[in-house]
């Protein structure tokens, strides 16, 4: 098998950023692709067949690019970069890290990490009504709500709505207290931690005073008609189809309407349909509606995080009851 050597320049002040400490990310890079790596001079060695040693080149390529704008490089960067390599994906890790959606309040830019939340990001941008589905992590509702914030800013829209089915997530926390805000606020508490964060709290506060941000759980959507607003439901999996129907049929004129949802993590009660399942079954032929559907290689929380869900896919995966669908674990937990 010929082999072959390519040589790179590495900037110094880039290579403690792209190889890692103790250069743990260069070895990761030399065991998936399997080539022979040596950093000197302000350059890189790469030893190895041909095609595998040119997937190292493009890897690097974009990690100093990533580099290159300010990205502190992750292991997860490092993952992906190899993955799209090993795929030959005509898209690359640094053009889909230049997409900026916005920037939080702290001046952080938001945008999508991996090619599938690039493709939701453009079908949010493109599309009046979008489905964004996939496993916790994937960024589903924290890239919807900073659409919203940018639409809004731009003043695309007149008003920001999220909501969310109030349903408790498999346990039974009886009457809580304090007023009716008071008892919906811990549902609704993952889409003020993303409002805080992209829009600051005082900026949020004051938004919700004019009435033009508006948090409420998915019962509240009943006889309005939405217009001129960006509409949010979270945790859509957790609808019925009659909420399913009730909520798409609010949508008003120059409105955008996002509906995220993780198909595994249902709390309806046994034997119910899922409203999410169903839209999706019925809807996927409508052009003017996107169906995103995120994997776990788009999980951009911590790199555990990925390996648990991808564990729990292959699970559910090959013990699947054939009445019904319901896993194991499913009727281990029937009352």
């Amino acid at each position: 098998m010929q082999t072959e050597r390519i040589i790179r320049d590495m900037p110094v002040e880039h290579q403690k950023n792209i190889f890692g400490g103790l250069d743990v990310f260069l070895k990761k890079i030399e065991r998936s692709l399997n080539v022979e790596i040596t950093a000197r001079n302000g350059e890189i060695h790469i030893i190895g067949e041909k095609s595998r040693t040119d997937r190292a080149m493009q890897v690097f390529r974009d990690l100093q690019e990533l580099s290159g704008r300010g990205n502190v490089i992750t292991e997860q960067n490092v993952d992906y970069a190899v993955a799209l390599s090993m795929e030959n994906c005509a898209v690359s890790l640094s053009e889909i890290d230049q997409d900026v959606v916005c920037h939080t309040v702290s001046g952080k830019p938001v945008k999508p990490k991996t090619l599938g939340q690039k493709k939701y990001v453009d079908a949010m941008r493109n599309q009046m009504i979008v489905f964004g589905v996939g496993p916790a992590g994937t960024g589903k509702t924290y890239l919807a709500i900073a659409m919203a914030v940018q639409a809004f800013k731009n003043n695309e829209v007149d008003k920001i709505i999220l909501t969310r089915p109030a349903i408790e997530a498999g346990e039974k926390l009886g009457f809580l207290p304090g007023d009716l805000q008071s008892k919906i606020d811990p549902y609704l508490r993952p889409l003020y931690d993303a409002l805080f964060q992209i829009m600051g709290a005082e900026s949020f506060q004051h938004n919700m005073e004019r009435g033009t941000i508006e948090v409420a759980p998915l019962a509240y959507m009943r006889g309005r008609t939405l217009d001129n607003a960006y509409i949010i439901l979270d945790e859509a999996q957790n609808t019925t189809p009659s909420q399913m129907k009730m909520f798409l049929t609010r949508i008003g004129f120059n409105s955008k309407c996002i509906v995220t949802g993780d198909k595994t993590q249902k709390d309806l009660p046994s034997g119910t349909e899922s409203g999410l399942d169903l839209a999706l079954r019925i809807l996927r032929k409508i052009p003017e509606i996107g169906i995103i559907e995120l994997t776990n290689r788009d999980v951009v929380r911590h790199p555990l995080v990925q390996k648990i869900v991808e564990a729990y896919e292959q699970y559910e995966s090959t013990h699947k009851n054939t009445s019904g669908g319901r896993t194991r674990y499913d009727r281990s937990n029937r009352k």
